[in-house]
């Protein structure tokens, strides 16, 4: 009996499916909305599909109502890394780069991986990251009107000035309220307890990694967590005498992967760890900033392993 596989590729406003069943494509494109969704569901009805293994990529949020509600209607359903999905292109010598190739490639992926099924995140968790998202969004806020206030008549600076009070107040608000919500839920509140046990790791580091890595210790290795958030490096070569600069990979969530840029950098002064590991990258002639990228990456290590082991951090096994 054939699989039937609905290959989704997502984005914030749409996303386009493509359903494959006994080596035939049908494609649609749908608004990413709740309208949308029952639109999927109606068309799927149209085909006389009931079953379905549906697979989308991580897109840092855009997939988590869909998922949701395939979930919900009894769908098999995967949510992939979109380096595998990179990855695969790869392999079949992919060159189409469309939302209807991708959403194909993305079928074709399920059908040869079988992918594991994806489980709704808790919705304590799923709140942790409505409230980060929150508190990005005002820092956001604050960050865009603050860069207003240069050059402009006194009486607009200080109007731009109230609005900058008044965000600051919001942003003490929800700081305040992540704080209590870790407080409300053991698993929470035990792993706050291990994390903020890592130097250069503050509050606000520690609410990401608990609000997007929830399952950080679930992962086979700190490997598959530096390649989840996209900081693995991946070089380029041409034959054997052509060497491009070697780069991150930048697959994964952008956001998740810009919170680990300052912590990275206090890191540097104030873990013993990292300010050693950093010397000895200085000292072998590498730039500022692929020490950063690595500092980065040696952090999620540190932060993966105090997880899984479930212990303090410890210069001495860290």
């Amino acid at each position: 009996m054939n699989s039937i596989i609905l290959g989704i590729d997502i984005s914030k406003e749409t996303f386009d499916v493509a359903l494959l069943n006994n080596n035939k494509v049908k494609t649609k494109k749908f608004d990413n909305s709740s309208k949308g969704f029952c639109g999927l569901k109606q068309w799927l009805n149209s085909k006389e599909v009931q079953l379905v293994h549906a697979c989308m990529e991580a897109t840092g949020g855009y997939e988590v109502k869909l998922a949701q509600y395939l979930y919900d209607n009894n769908f098999k359903v995967s949510v992939v890394n979109p380096a595998r999905i990179k990855g695969f292109s790869l392999s079949q010598l992919s060159r189409v780069k469309t939302d209807k190739a991708d959403c194909q490639l993305i079928a074709q992926f399920c059908l040869a991986m079988q992918p594991d099924l994806w489980q709704p995140t808790a919705r304590h968790i799923q709140k942790l990251q409505q409230w980060v998202n929150r508190l990005d969004a005002l820092n956001a806020s604050k960050f865009q009107e603050s860069n207003r206030l240069e050059g402009v008549d006194s009486e607009v600076a200080a109007h731009i000035q109230s609005h900058i009070d008044f965000i600051n107040k919001g942003i003490e608000e929800v700081e305040k309220l992540i704080t209590n919500h870790i407080k409300q839920y053991k698993d929470l509140n035990d792993k706050n307890r291990l994390l903020a046990s890592i130097p250069g790791i503050g509050a606000k580091t520690i609410a990401v990694v608990l609000a997007f890595l929830a399952n950080i210790e679930d992962f086979d290795s700190a490997k598959q967590v530096v390649a989840f958030v996209g900081l693995n490096p991946k070089q380029r070569q041409s034959g054997s005498s052509v060497h491009g600069m070697t780069r991150i990979s930048k697959t994964g969530d952008a956001n998740l992967r810009k919170a680990f840029y300052m912590p990275a950098i206090v890191s540097l002064r104030f873990n013993p760890i990292i300010k050693d590991f950093s010397e000895r990258l200085s000292n072998a002639g590498k730039s500022k900033m692929v020490i950063v990228i690595a500092s980065m990456r040696k952090l999620l290590h540190i932060i993966y392993g105090v997880l899984k082991n479930k212990t303090l951090f410890n210069v001495n096994i860290n």
